[in-house]
């Protein structure tokens, strides 16, 4: 991946339409700057490892709940635990579910495609959508939702996939559900497979908060200054780290590169 692009920049003065990610909306929210580098400047972050095992798990748990999907019934996790609904069925879900496509909508105020991919839709008997994310993880003892540092962006994940609904003329309820499953790391032995605990969470969420951030990530974009970096911002810090111990070698590594084209 090259590290400065040339697409999927921001340019304050088209009236194109410009595509925003769910992920790069949370970006902005976790550090401005970085968001700023990468939608206007296009420096882009580092890429990250891809989860492979994270990735099968997701996989097979749709072909899962497809199964019970074509079958119009409950798949017996969401009755285990209570959940009065079945998988959702529509043409476009597996377009929903495509990454870099996903749920989109027009943000008029803004001129954002803004969309998201969803893992799962399921309905109740209301009519009314439930936003179903699944998660895989590997930790010793039960997994408790909201302990981890991860879980604040996993609920705004779920609240930006019902705001997409919702302006796309879906009625959704404000309770999502996570499917979270854990591998199992007391076997005595590999054995060839892995063995996972599943459960299921419900969220209460409120997308309230969409709006505002969207207006926010177009004024951060429409500026020709910098913006402040998020005092957390690991990047952020390594780069104004790595600049404070470049900077006495600048003049030596300049002198140098002269002398290379004498």
């Amino acid at each position: 991946m090259a590290i400065v692009r040339k697409s999927n920049i921001f340019d304050p003065r088209s009236q194109d339409l410009f595509k925003l990610s769910r992920t790069k909306l949370e970006n902005f929210m976790r550090c401005p700057r970085c968001f700023y580098l990468d939608r206007r400047l296009g420096v882009s972050e580092p890429s990250m490892p891809s989860f492979t095992l994270n990735i099968a798990v997701d996989h097979l748990l749709k072909k899962e709940f497809d199964i019970h999907r074509a079958q119009g019934v409950a798949h017996p996790l969401m009755q285990q635990y209570g959940v009065d609904a079945v998988p959702f069925v529509h043409p476009q879900l597996d377009v929903w579910r495509e990454n870099f496509v996903g749920i989109q909508y027009h943000h008029k105020p803004t001129n954002f495609i803004f969309f998201g991919a969803v893992d799962d839709i399921w309905v109740n008997p209301q009519g009314e959508l439930h936003i179903v994310d699944y998660k895989a993880t590997s930790k010793d003892g039960a997994v408790e939702f909201g302990d981890s540092i991860w879980h604040d962006a996993y609920k705004r994940q779920m609240e930006i996939y019902e705001w997409l609904l919702r302006h796309n003329g879906f009625e959704v309820s404000d309770i999502s559900y996570f499917v979270y499953v854990n591998g199992k790391r007391d076997r005595k032995a590999f054995d060839g497979k892995l063995e996972f605990d599943v459960t299921v969470f419900p969220y209460e969420g409120d997308d309230g908060w969409v709006e505002g951030k969207l207006i926010e990530a177009h004024d951060c974009l429409m500026k020709d200054a910098l913006p402040s970096a998020a005092p957390t911002c690991e990047y952020c810090q390594y780069r104004d780290a790595a600049n404070r111990v470049f900077t006495p070698f600048q003049p030596v590594a300049k002198k140098h590169q002269a002398k290379l084209f004498e």
